[in-house]
């Protein structure tokens, strides 16, 4: 066997991995020993504080003097304002564009600054010249986070000074991503529908009197149609989406790469690669794949019994993922209700009147009642419905790909992580580096020869 083959071989890797004894879960008793949070979460399941903001806040509970945790209603408030405020004051289908206005400046702009803001941002739509062929079309991706990814690194070519570090510098920068953002997802999409699967290629340019949710539709379907009701649906996702406190993985990801100085294409770059995860921005894709099995099952029959069956299957480990987990419902922080899911609930069902499709929504409902329901029956406690569940079904009305779902959330969040970013730059400058305890053996080197 050649030298080169041998180091190809996976049996022998195997081998080497499975004689190691490093590979083996350190015993929880030792976390207590040393007061290490695991998983950055204290016993109770709140997460460790590990910064202050002045972004957002995420309100979940009431945690008393004792200790006590108290369920509350939840609420998601962006620089003070709740977040249901904002979706009502909407105006027309650019209630995104003001949550952006925002975050990155702190207050609501006038009628003259909000106008001036959509300018600023509409003349950043476009890709750089040769983009496209050069960067998009030129290499398709697969996997759009990866190529979402790719994208977002390359504009870092295009930029005169993308090291710069000015807070200033990179709010102008973050602007910069959150127009071009939407052109890159969808643009991506069409590469990869196009070469891989040899669909017609669809290339519309934005236009900079549309909002970013009705280009986003205009530039993906072959026709460039949608109402003013599907634009203001996804306007609302878009807005909600936009940030979630410091302390959600992506941006805690964003702020800790930031830290170290590095440019914000890579800080942007570490962030989406972190929001790809099934656990933090790809559990809407597993609500929807959950829900297509139940649906495959049930033909969407409001039969109560049935679905009782299929639910507590789920939570038995006999359906589905077989991992017990009913996607859509449980939060980390909201205990009583997750604003987000709140508020797509009522959109969604004024979407399904107007698209006919009244029949599915109702069906989405009685499963959510219903699952409130068993795991109150079996825990006494009550469930939230968080904002995995009904977006999956808004992406779904709107005829947006599934392929789609995820990066649609990181061209949303990407005014949260520039937010995040820019204020850890003006208030801390340190880098972040928490410590860990080193828990393994204390070896003596042992000689090749005497091993």
């Amino acid at each position: 066997m050649s030298q080169q083959s041998m180091f190809n071989d996976d049996n022998i890797l195997a081998r080497y991995f499975g004689r190691s004894s490093v590979y083996t879960d350190i015993p929880g008793p030792l976390f207590k020993e040393y007061n290490v949070k695991k998983g950055l979460r204290n016993e109770d399941g709140t997460g460790v504080r590990i910064g202050l903001t002045k972004v957002s806040d995420v309100i979940g509970y009431e945690a008393l003097e004792d200790g006590t945790i108290v369920p509350r209603e939840g609420d998601l408030c962006y620089r003070g304002y709740s977040i249901r405020d904002l979706i009502k004051g909407r105006r027309g289908n650019f209630g995104y564009e003001e949550g952006c206005f925002l975050l990155l400046f702190g207050y609501l702009p006038s009628r003259d600054e909000f106008e001036h803001f959509r300018t600023c941002l509409a003349t950043r739509y476009d890709l750089p010249e040769n983009f496209l062929s050069a960067e998009i079309l030129h290499a398709p991706g697969r996997n759009l986070m990866n190529r979402l990814m790719l994208s977002t690194l390359s504009l870092y070519n295009y930029d005169q000074s993308p090291d710069e570090q000015d807070p200033y510098q990179t709010l102008l920068k973050g602007i910069n991503l959150i127009a071009k953002m939407p052109t890159l997802g969808v643009y991506s999409y069409q590469a990869m529908v196009h070469y891989f699967y040899r669909q017609s290629l669809v290339i519309h340019y934005p236009r900079p009197e549309y909002s970013i949710a009705e280009n986003i539709l205009y530039m993906l379907r072959s026709d460039g149609k949608f109402t003013q009701r599907e634009a203001n649906l996804l306007d609302a996702l878009l807005l909600i989406h936009a940030d979630h406190g410091g302390g959600n993985n992506s941006t805690f990801t964003n702020v800790v790469m930031g830290s170290t100085g590095t440019d914000l294409y890579s800080a942007i770059v570490g962030s989406i690669g972190s929001l790809k995860g099934p656990k933090h921005g790809g559990a809407n894709i597993t609500v929807s794949r959950m829900m297509r099995h139940v649906t495959a099952d049930l033909k969407f029959k409001p039969d109560k019994e049935k679905m009782r069956d299929i639910i507590l299957r789920i939570i038995d480990r006999d359906y589905f993922d077989h991992s017990g987990l009913v996607y859509g419902f449980g939060h980390a922080v909201y205990t009583l209700s997750d604003p987000r899911a709140e508020i797509l609930r009522e959109l969604c069902r004024q979407l399904s009147e107007e698209n006919g499709m009244q029949e599915k929504f109702a069906f989405y409902e009685m499963f959510e009642q219903t699952v409130k329901e068993i795991v109150w029956e079996q825990k006494e406690r009550p469930i939230p419905t968080n904002v995995d569940f009904y977006s999956g079904f808004a992406y779904d009305m709107l005829g947006i790909p599934e392929d789609l779902f995820t990066p649609l959330f990181a061209i949303a969040r990407t005014a949260g992580w520039v937010s995040h970013n820019v204020e850890n730059k003006l208030y801390d400058g340190k880098i972040m580096r928490p410590a860990t305890k080193y828990v393994g053996e204390t070896c003596s080197y042992v000689p090749m020869k005497k091993r």
